[in-house]
């Protein structure tokens, strides 16, 4: 018996999420204090690491420059209210998606067996009777809708908190790098926080709720659950893939022209692609990765829980137990509240160069406490010794075991995180010979950052196999989900630094268009190039925890499939594994010509608004910042449908028209193919977008021989920037299963899915300007959906 009783379970997870909410209610509060108004100067109160009592002071621009902080808040409110409308109109064509396949899964499941109303023998415990199949497929389908508003809303939440905080921290950085470090932290600490405690918090009430009509229906049940999972990264591929190519088409355009033809800074209001390029930022960066990432942590979750519900815990009706990945989930949320204390309040940012290592502290840390915190929850939630589902067996299991799976999984984690560090940072060799290439050319450049890329899929590879033969050694299947859960355990401190970066990067161009000093804008520069490091660990974080939800749900495909070997020397495996490891290519192919072709549409109107302007160089004009926005919109809902339509399609088809022994092949074969190139091109962009900031800085004697900006090197690190755009964004990630054969299978695809204005006049677009001109494009919906219906 476990020490902690199912009453504690009951009270310790909704009360560690609503912790989780309150502090991330209370970080709110203090990104709110520096205000965008023309007192802004005298916002008093927090303490001496907040600064929020201290004057903004501009060292080459005087004191209280009321000026500045108006132009701030006008910007802010323009990229606010462009990502906004933007999100409302994707959000259109997935909520159509989303009715049009929940109704799918509901007919699915319902007509295995007619749509009966009758109970049925369950599936894993042929003495006793599970509930009939019409009201499974119902409650799926609920459970599959609530996972895809959650995911949605954890998106739409992220982007308004980044949106909030940009400008605040521009305002900050006037008074040191360590103010603008600390809101863009603490604003990325609301999201990470509001995301992983809702996603529990509505898992868990949803748990609850079903079971009042389940009762002893534990198989069922959890099932059922699995629907949630599917829903968040079914939506999670949307927003990546959409919020993707709007914001790189925008990148690409914007960088080209600008920096290279036009040898004009980044950000510069007088490029036509800025706008585009500030809200994309938002809504691909943030709503896209918040809404990945929460796809990712509730695949884990409904793995683990699906897998020990056919175990001793689900047929001994084990509540606290089977509630084992919401309490280490919960653990995680406390470790988190403590790691955040750390670069908020314990200690503070004073240099450039302390902003790297406050970051890395922050994943060493929250990974020794969460070590800490895994084994105190696995020795007071589990038994000392209990039985888990092995391939129609059962394998017994210690508690320290299985405490062990978790903690390989986060430890995991952590070695992925510091060898995307090492590959991406600029404080390394590996980046600064990438920038060191640049002194031949742009060839040179791409060899270098490909070549970068390829090697830095060594180390994590070991490292998620390593994971994955000892997890399953000890716990099987359940081992591995439990891991992938662990290396999402901190998934509240990952977000935090991940979304940091966005932030930091808006903040930069607000500080351009504002007009302020160069010195602000190497601070917010600073901020974003570490940023680009962590976001690359958060990528790294996403991929591996992806690649072990993926192999545990094709566990249990297989099993309910009755496929006992997955025997590679027999022909119809090998032919799915060889199409398997193509998917993720045409994946990839398909998103990245997306963002080539809109790319080129944005060179294109850059160029003729640059020649075709009067004054535009002279900065006496304004640019066409409309139908930049307009080339990124359509470019992002149209092109997001066929990608989407192959991700969800492939493993029905495969397994209708070849059967389960393909589809098993090409599920293999897009899990192994998947992960390698994720990892490599995660890698290669982000290696390249801190290559052109390595010689942007010249903060060494080595990058000033490379620089200055505009020189030949540096265009031949801009251009390798924008080849790493798309890669470095857009990449195939591991995505949840979703259900199709057999009797209530819930698990079939284990599969490849995951503005600115300075002194220059600017038209600044109100709310209902931004939305007349997304409703005129929302008139396109039905020829998509269109799109949609003739592939399927």
């Amino acid at each position: 018996m476990a020490i902690l009783s199912e009453l504690g379970t009951e009270v310790f997870v909704p009360v560690a999420a609503a912790v989780g909410i309150a502090f991330a209610v209370v970080q709110w509060v203090l990104v709110a204090r520096v205000k965008l108004s023309e007192d802004a100067a005298g916002a008093s109160g927090g303490g001496k690491n907040g600064g929020y009592g201290d004057y903004l002071i501009e060292e080459e621009e005087g004191l209280n420059d009321h000026n500045v902080v108006v132009k701030c808040r006008e910007i802010q409110s323009a990229i606010s209210e462009g990502a906004t409308s933007f999100l409302f109109t994707e959000y259109q064509y997935v909520g159509i998606f989303m009715s049009i396949f929940a109704v799918v899964i509901f007919l699915f499941l319902g007509s295995v067996e007619g749509f009966s109303t009758k109970s049925q023998p369950c599936t894993y415990s042929k003495d006793k009777y599970c509930k009939p199949a019409l009201f499974n497929a119902l409650f799926s389908t609920a459970s599959f809708l609530l996972g895809a508003i959650t995911s949605l809303v954890s998106g739409f939440l992220g982007m308004k908190i980044a949106t909030f905080a940009n400008a605040r921290t521009t305002l900050e950085a006037r008074k040191g790098v360590g103010k603008a470090f600390i809101t863009a932290f603490r604003s990325g600490a609301v999201m990470g926080f509001l995301l992983a405690s809702s996603g529990l918090v509505v898992l868990y009430i949803t748990i609850n709720v079903f079971k009042l009509y389940y009762g002893d229906d534990w198989e069922g049940l959890f099932e059922s659950i699995t629907g949630y999972g599917l829903g968040g990264s079914s939506m999670a591929l949307f927003g990546r893939v959409g919020g993707g190519i709007y914001t790189k088409a925008a990148d690409v355009g914007a960088d080209l022209v600008g920096k290279v033809e036009r040898n004009i800074p980044e950000d510069d209001p007088r490029n036509p692609a800025v706008i585009a390029d500030n809200v994309g930022d938002n809504v691909g960066d943030i709503a896209g990765m918040g809404s990945d990432l929460f796809g990712s942590y509730a695949e884990s979750s409904c793995a683990a829980l699906v897998v020990a519900s056919i175990s001793s815990f689900g047929i001994n009706h084990d509540f606290t137990g089977m509630c084992y990945p919401l309490l280490v989930s919960s653990v995680g949320i406390i470790v988190c509240l403590i790691t955040t204390l750390f670069a908020t309040d314990f200690f503070e940012i004073k240099a450039v160069k302390e902003i790297e290592p406050a970051l890395k502290k922050q994943l060493i840390i929250s990974t020794a406490l969460m070590t800490v915190g895994i084994a105190i929850i696995s020795w007071l939630a589990l038994p000392a010794k209990f039985t888990i589902f092995n391939f129609g067996a059962q394998k017994e299991v210690t508690n320290w075991g299985l405490f062990f799976c978790v903690a390989i999984g986060l430890w995991a984690g952590l070695i992925i995180g510091f060898v995307t560090e090492y590959y991406t940072s600029n404080a390394y060799s590996p980046v600064q010979d990438v920038a060191d290439s640049c002194r031949t050319g742009a060839a040179t450049n791409v060899i270098f950052g490909l070549a970068l890329g390829y090697k830095s899929v060594i180390i994590p590879i070991f490292a998620i196999a390593v994971s994955i033969y000892v997890s399953f050694s000890i716990a099987a299947m359940y081992g591995i989900a439990v891991a992938a859960l662990g290396m999402l355990s901190t998934i509240a401190t990952g977000l935090a630094i991940d979304a940091y970066g966005p932030i930091s990067d808006n903040a930069g161009g607000i500080a351009e268009m504002a007009g302020m000093s160069h010195r602000i804008r190497e601070r917010t520069d600073a901020l974003d190039a570490a940023g680009n490091t962590t976001a690359a660990i958060g990528k790294g974080f996403a991929i591996g925890s992806a690649a072990l939800v993926s192999l545990a749900l094709f566990g249990a495909f297989v099993s309910r499939a009755g496929v006992k070997v997955v025997d590679v020397l027999s022909p119809k495996v090998f032919i799915g594994l060889i199409v398997g490891a193509m998917l993720p290519y045409w994946f990839s192919a398909m998103t990245m010509k997306s963002v080539g072709s809109a790319a080129l549409k944005m060179v294109e109107e850059v160029r003729r608004q640059f020649n075709t302007i009067p004054g535009l160089m002279e900065g006496t004009t304004k640019p066409d910042y409309a139908t930049c926005v307009k080339i990124s919109t359509d470019a992002s809902i149209k092109e997001m449908i066929p990608p989407g339509a192959l991700v969800m399609l492939t493993p029905l088809i495969v397994g209708t028209l070849f059967g389960v022994e393909t589809l098993s092949g090409v599920l293999a074969g897009a899990l192994v193919s998947g992960v390698q190139i994720a990892i490599s091109a995660s890698n290669t962009g982000g290696a390249w977008d801190n290559a052109k900031k390595y010689i942007e800085a010249g903060a060494s004697e080595h990058a000033r021989t490379l620089g200055p900006k505009g020189s030949d090197c540096h265009k031949a690190a801009v251009i390798g920037d924008t080849i790493g755009d798309p890669l470095g964004h857009i990449r195939p990630v591991a995505q949840h299963p979703h259900q199709a054969h057999g009797r209530r299978v819930p698990c079939v695809c284990a599969f490849l899915c995951h503005t600115r204005w300075s002194a220059v006049q600017v038209p600044l677009r109100t709310q209902y300007q931004w939305q007349r001109y997304y409703d005129e494009r929302s008139t396109d919906i039905t020829n998509n959906i269109c799109q949609l219906l003739v592939c399927c």
